[in-house]
């Protein structure tokens, strides 16, 4: 996922997606513990991804916390 895709969706679709990234990077995991997959970069794509979304989130928390005290 890329991050001009990542800007674009809103609060809740961010924490809906990084749910499911985390799904998916769990199921990814075991798959390749059981046997291996057929491109383990995969998982190293799937961890980025988490990081970025997260990332976004954070970033908009701050954005938020610092404008409601500087309203204040």
């Amino acid at each position: 996922m890329k991050n001009s895709e990542i800007l674009e969706l809103s609060n809740e679709d961010l924490a809906a997606r990084l749910v499911e990234e985390k799904t998916a990077l769990t199921k990814l995991k075991f798959a390749h513990a059981v046997s291996a997959i057929e491109n383990p970069n995969v998982i190293k794509a799937a961890r980025r991804a988490i990081a970025r979304i997260s990332t976004e989130i954070s970033a908009r928390k701050a954005a938020a916390k610092n404008e409601t005290a500087s309203e204040a």
